[in-house]
């Protein structure tokens, strides 16, 4: 959060026209709405090269109640020629959410992006790894430690980290913002801050519980209910980021020969895809990974034709 906290100028700075009127809602962004710093850091980007943009092309000097309709079509236009895409998704995105923020605080009455469609995403199939290859994921901090290359501490910590991940179905940001009092180590069930500040409770499974416990047992027995439970070193408190994570990731699966590309994200599509693979219910599935819509649980279906094939065999009369 500092990292992009930092980005973000003074709104006395004046490097682009309408910098001013960005910050805000940038920074309504962060500290109300809470969006992921990603999130943030992509929208203040977007924003800021709209202003130059129309800057350059139209003269704008901030005024954001003179941007016409015409004006942000060509903007959108022309992204569409140069860039992915994904990439002009994400500005018209920005650009309507900045528009219904100053509709909402009464500093303009209508978006000039409104009946601007945006342009149609390819749909990428989630990468996942299979059971056999998440096993081998698992085992990566014993080996590594049996190798020499990591401490006692480290393969606890990483196991804990590896087991929640994927028993959980966590985002990254999730994990990293665990407390001790967030661990129901009766129940295998964490409480967990999700997407726009939304807390949901979650099944990560006795498995995922018993290596956070031997992790705790074994070098802070005595952490207090607020103190994070995962860090970045044992000799202090210092919540683990997300960064730290990815890297943790990237070490296992080096050590492991396993693709070196999959990230934190990856173990989210794996524990989706076992779960509706071992006939778990779509429904319990978006409760599990807290889609606020189910449509965006619906794409591990597309990966499942093994339980697909297998349902048909039994159910169809003509299979």
């Amino acid at each position: 959060m500092k990292k992009i906290a930092s980005k973000i100028k003074s709104p006395t700075s004046n490097s682009y026209p309408g910098e001013k009127e960005v910050t805000k809602f940038i920074v309504t962004l962060r500290d109300e709405r809470r969006m992921s710093p990603l999130t943030v850091r992509n929208y203040e980007q977007a924003l800021r090269d709209f202003c130059i943009w129309a800057k350059k092309y139209n003269g704008f000097a901030g005024e954001f109640l003179q941007i016409s309709q015409r004006l942000a079509r060509d903007f959108i236009i022309e992204k569409q020629r140069t860039h992915s895409r994904a990439t002009v998704h994400l500005h018209l995105a920005a650009l309507r959410a900045f528009y219904r923020y100053r509709q909402r605080n009464d500093e303009t009455s209508k978006s000039p992006f409104i009946g601007i469609h945006s342009p149609k995403l390819p749909k990428k199939l989630p990468r996942f790894l299979n059971e056999t290859q998440m096993a081998t994921l698992l085992s990566a901090p014993a080996f590594m430690q049996k190798s020499g290359w990591i401490d006692e501490w480290t393969r606890l910590r990483d196991e804990a980290i590896l087991e929640c991940l994927y028993g959980a179905g966590l985002r990254v940001s999730e994990l990293c913002g665990i407390d001790n009092s967030h661990v129901d180590f009766s129940t295998g069930l964490l409480r967990v801050l999700g997407k726009g500040n939304k807390e949901r409770i979650v099944p990560t499974g006795m498995t995922a519980i018993k290596a956070i416990k031997r992790m705790q047992e074994k070098h802070s027995p005595n952490a207090h209910g607020d103190a994070p439970v995962f860090t970045t070193k044992k000799e202090n408190s210092k919540r683990i980021n997300p960064r730290a994570v990815q890297l943790i990731l990237k070490r296992c699966l080096a050590s492991v020969n396993l693709p070196p590309d999959l990230t934190p994200h990856k173990l989210r599509h794996t524990c989706a895809t076992h779960l509706l693979n071992n006939d778990a219910d779509l429904r319990l599935i978006q409760e599990q990974l807290g889609h606020a819509s189910l449509s965006s649980t619906q794409i591990y279906t597309h990966v499942s034709l093994k339980r697909l094939k297998s349902a048909h065999s039994r159910s169809h009369p003509r299979a």
